[in-house]
């Protein structure tokens, strides 16, 4: 763990300038709005390490794929969300000393990122080599209420001296994405244009031409009270800046405000894009950064009304779980089908900002619950409006008949991930996808989807397993070798449980969806069964008879299910007894090594156990629970959410705690050492499934909601809403037992 951060229930906020953990402070303070997003670099000049990001949502490049070796079926390119116009920029000068963040010398830093109200702020002191000393705040945010604007209000007042201030607010497309494969840049400059007080600022994505236009204006205040300073403007490709100064006396504050737009082509057509950008940074403009800061903050009240989960007695959960709901509300708002949520969100590079089976298995509950049903009906739309490629992908790989395998990370539906233990045996996210068709159905009731995409979904999903799976003479059983579990920590196995249970689930929840369609309404059914070439008779026969001679493997005389073949032929020790010093073992150990292990990267048997909890025993999940929870590292940031939730089931009070403060802290106190890369998005809804399905032990059963909460000794009470097939459910729980209402 790495402490640094100051605790606050409601605010991140760091004391003093920590240079070695800028990167990582980079990535926690990050904004967003759903739309484009922000990491925490200065406005000002920063010549320290830095990884500058400025990320619009859906729009990406295929960053031609770096392999040693081609395989058949390899991805030609890894999708990536781009760096892209840094908005933030304001350089600074005293006089004729330009501001430079890592050269000056500082004092009094704060860094606080207000999660109640959906702002970042920044203040401190600092002094010039010539020894003026200058005081400065920053205050900015990307705006939930018009998810196309964000705001700059930058502040500077003279300690020590009376002397001219000057600002250069820009905008910068010039940019590179850090993780480019081949050191290359993917923006080309379309438009380019400054007038008094204003900026804009086009480019385009190589391939993929999407546009994305940035357009800004700026106002001067003095003591309170706008001022008309001598516009210099300029611009050339990728940029555009004003210039203007002003004379201030010792101890007056100038203000400068900048209003931003952020528009892509991905909503306006291109030729109309200009004039888009133009009309919503005058709608910032109009407003003023007081109206929206408020709007804003009413914005927020809102979503905090619903999402909030309050923990008494302790501060560090308590600030924990709102820094995660806090970035969840911010990276995906659920207005767009065509976008989903990149396991770093707007926080980083790092996994390209593309989707992976992390939404299905981990994110969909949160939203289910703390949104209107329609949020999360959007993402199951998203993965039916890409089941062509899905297809696509299975049939580069030889499957036929419209069997379909979803990519392990993509775009627009296509494969692109590169690493072939990945890409082509890390099957199970196929039934990632049909998992959360189930769980949403289960949760809201709403079985339209079923007849609106999701039967396809899944007729596809049963498909491809049918063909995946192969006879074994010897066994007398259907086996699937070859294949990735959730624990990547293990290549290339066979039988692997977890991908084998959920193949067989998937087949029988696909009879069960037909079946309920062929009483809700037959002639719909045949009619698809007509367009999916489906044979009722024929496929039902061949997936019951995998359903029934599947193998499982198990240790013999105990409830064990092996997680794949040859594990109990490893050396088995407790994840305790390493050497603490060779923690995480990704940093520390070689690949081979690790392949050799026992250890479990993340819960691959117990990932199965969670989805299907009411398919096994208690002491089975107890059993199991216990032989394999030692064995894992938690090198995954999804591993600890599904433990928790488990060890709260099984009364395992302390486990649930520690793995529930790991994964609610997991970038906070930078458990894995990889802040700096961007934040875990998409674990921090593993967190709240922690609390609620964990701690709250929140089930749906025979369509209602039942609860059976445990109280941590550390805390005197917690509670939490939710949101159950319209109506609000609250949830408290303290020492004198739990209510709802």
């Amino acid at each position: 763990m790495i402490k640094y951060l100051v605790t606050d229930p409601w605010k991140i906020v760091e004391e003093g300038f920590k240079r070695k953990h800028h990167r990582s402070s980079e990535s926690i303070f990050s904004i967003g709005n759903g739309r484009f997003g922000q990491r925490a670099n200065h406005e000002e000049k920063f010549t320290g390490p830095s990884l500058q990001g400025s990320y619009v949502a859906g729009v990406y490049y295929p960053d031609k794929t770096r392999v040693g070796w081609w395989k058949n079926g390899y991805p030609e390119y890894f999708a990536k969300v781009l760096n892209s116009t840094n908005w933030i920029g304001i350089h600074v000068w005293v006089d004729e000393e330009e501001v430079d963040f890592a050269t000056c010398i500082t004092s009094n830093f704060r860094r606080e990122l207000n999660m109640k109200e959906g702002f970042l702020f920044r203040s401190f002191d600092i002094e010039m080599p010539s020894g003026k000393q200058v005081h400065i705040e920053a205050t900015r945010f990307c705006s939930m209420a018009d998810d196309e604007t964000a705001a700059i209000r930058y502040s500077v007042t003279p300690l020590n001296f009376t002397g001219m201030i000057r600002f250069q607010p820009y905008l910068d497309g010039d940019v590179k994405s850090h993780d480019s494969n081949y050191d290359e840049k993917f923006w080309e400059p379309i438009h380019h244009q400054a007038t008094a007080g204003e900026g804009m600022v086009v480019t385009r994505t190589r391939k993929t031409e999407f546009d994305v236009a940035t357009a800004m204006k700026v106002q001067l205040f003095l003591k309170g009270k706008e001022v008309s300073p001598s516009y210099h403007f300029s611009s050339r490709e990728f940029f555009a800046e004003n210039n203007f100064e002003k004379g201030v006396n010792q101890g007056e504050t100038i203000t400068i405000y900048k209003y931003v737009s952020v528009v892509s082509s991905l909503n306006y057509d291109k030729e109309k894009l200009i004039d888009a950008a133009r009309k919503a940074v005058a709608r910032a403009h109009q407003l003023g950064f007081d109206q929206m800061l408020h709007l804003q903050g009413k914005k927020w009240e809102e979503i905090w009304k619903l999402a909030d989960i309050v923990i008494e007695g302790d501060d560090e959960a308590q600030q924990a779980i709102r820094f995660n709901i806090f970035h969840l509300n911010q990276t995906y708002t659920g207005e767009d089908s065509r976008l989903n949520i990149g396991p770093k969100g707007f926080t980083g590079e790092k996994y390209g900002g593309s989707t992976y089976w992390d939404t299905e298995a981990y994110c969909i509950p949160f939203y289910m619950s703390t949104k209107d049903q329609r949020v999360a009906r959007q993402l199951l739309t998203y993965r039916f409006t890409q089941l062509p490629r899905a297809i696509e992908n299975a049939a580069k790989l030889g499957f036929t008949n419209g069997a379909a395998l979803y990519p392990m990370v993509t775009m627009n539906g296509e494969e692109c991930h590169n690493e072939w233990e990945i890409t082509f045996e890390e099957i199970h996210r196929n039934g990632a996808i049909a998992y959360a068709i189930y769980n949403y159905a289960k949760y809201t009731g709403d079985t339209t989807y079923f007849s609106e995409g999701g039967l396809e979904v899944l007729v596809g999903i049963a498909r491809f397993w049918a063909q995946r799976v192969h006879w074994s003479e010897a066994k007398k059983l259907y086996v699937m070798h070859g294949v990735t579990g959730p624990n990547e920590y293990e290549n290339n196995v066979n039988n692997n449980w977890y991908t084998s249970y959920i193949a067989v689930w998937c087949m029988k929840y696909c009879l069960e969806v037909i079946d309920f369609l062929r009483k809700e309404n037959g002639a719909l059914l045949d009619e698809k069964f007509v367009a999916l070439a489906f044979n009722d008779n024929d496929e039902r026969l061949q997936w019951q008879q995998i359903i029934e001679k599947m193998y499982f493997g198990k240790l013999e005389g105990t409830e064990i299910f092996l997680q794949q073949d040859g594990y109990m032929d490893k050396v088995l020790m407790k994840a305790e007894e390493l050497n603490p010093a060779e923690r995480p073992i990704n940093q520390h150990w070689s690949w081979d090594r690790i392949l050799r292990s026992c250890f479990i990267k993340q819960a691959d048997v117990l990932q199965g156990i969670y989805f299907f909890e009411e398919d096994f025993t208690a002491s089975e999940i107890k059993t199991n629970f216990d032989f394999y929870e030692p064995m894992t590292v938690h090198e995954s940031s999804l591993s600890p959410c599904v433990h928790a939730i488990l060890a709260a089931k099984l009364g395992y009070e302390e486990k649930a705690y520690e793995m529930y403060m790991r994964t609610s802290r997991l970038d906070l106190d930078d458990y894995n050492h990889e802040a700096h890369e961007g934040l875990h998005i998409t674990s921090m809804a593993g967190t709240w499934m922690s609390i609620v399905q964990g701690f709250g032990g929140m089930r749906v059963v025979n369509d209602q909601l039942e609860f059976n909460p445990i109280l941590p000794s550390q805390w005197e009470g917690y509670s939490f809403n939710v949101l159950f097939r319209g109506k609000v459910v609250n949830v408290t729980v303290d020492k004198s037992g739990f209510t709802t209402h």
